[in-house]
């Protein structure tokens, strides 16, 4: 389970060589789906209340009832989503740590070392020229965020792509040292959405276990409804968007540029349509 403060245990990981053998001793003999049966048993009830004042996790605007499990604890839902209703504002996916990436006309984007391709993410070389000089979103998720995720327009839904993969941890050490998220168990989604054009939306799961959960596809959709949720600790959202369609608040905007994460928060406003 990764954690903001936890950077020296994923400096050893991913920076040290012994590190990064105990991680693909890991993946090798499948930890990630012992740690998964542990915290869907009633056994693991007793996490919850450490993880609250671990994490300063406010439960207000939760339904006050009794969790069967820690999973079940992790994946509740809020009562009712907040979320900027101006057709022009683009929204957060979820609360999380963003960052912004430019995609040259070569479809191509870095982050933090590693090279990416478009179809790296989405697996089809087509769709991907499409974002050639657009941007990417990266949104980061920590452990006391919520970790659903909603429409960021009106729009609609095409169905899930799910690629099968390892579970490294999204932190930035490890992107500095693996290509994560070509690597990475992920579930890519194209919403063709009223307002900013074809948006890729590209779930990444992330250490240790990283289950992701669509709820919806092939149908119209609006903005601020749930799409869907990561189940135990799935951490990363990538946004993909066409050139010209959307520019970032200039808030944000001024705090990305000094190169560091900017926090947000499921249905913020985050960006503006660009008026063609």
């Amino acid at each position: 389970m990764e954690r903001d403060g936890s950077n020296a245990a994923m400096r050893f990981l991913y920076g040290n060589p012994v590190g990064r053998a105990m991680i693909k001793v890991m993946l090798a003999v499948k930890a990630p789906k012992v740690m998964a049966w542990y915290l869907h048993t009633p056994f693991s009830k007793g996490m919850i209340r450490r993880y609250i004042r671990k994490y300063n996790i406010s439960m207000k605007g939760y339904p006050r009832i009794g969790y069967r499990s820690f999973s079940d604890f992790f994946e509740r839902r809020k009562i009712k989503n907040s979320f900027d209703p101006e057709p022009n504002h683009f929204i957060s996916p979820c609360d999380g740590h963003l960052s912004a990436y430019p995609i040259s006309t070569e479809s191509v984007f870095a982050i933090k070392g590693s090279s990416y391709r478009v179809s790296d993410l989405v697996d089809d070389a087509i769709l991907a020229g499409h974002f050639g000089g657009g941007q990417a979103l990266v949104f980061r998720l920590a452990p006391n965020d919520y970790h659903h995720y909603c429409f960021i327009d009106d729009g609609f839904v095409h169905d899930h792509q799910f690629k099968e993969g390892q579970l490294h941890s999204v932190q930035p050490i490890a992107l500095a040292n693996v290509p994560v998220f070509r690597l990475n168990r992920r579930c890519r989604t194209l919403i063709e959405t009223d307002n900013f054009g074809p948006v890729i939306q590209v779930e990444v799961g992330a250490l240790a276990v990283g289950g992701i959960v669509n709820e919806r596809e092939n149908e119209p959709v609006k903005k601020g409804e749930t799409m869907g949720r990561f189940s135990l600790m799935g951490s990363t959202i990538v946004l993909l968007v066409e050139k010209g369609r959307m520019e970032l608040n200039p808030a944000i905007a001024k705090v990305l540029a000094t190169g560091t994460e900017c926090p947000v928060k499921m249905g913020e406003w985050i960006g503006e349509k660009i008026e063609s």
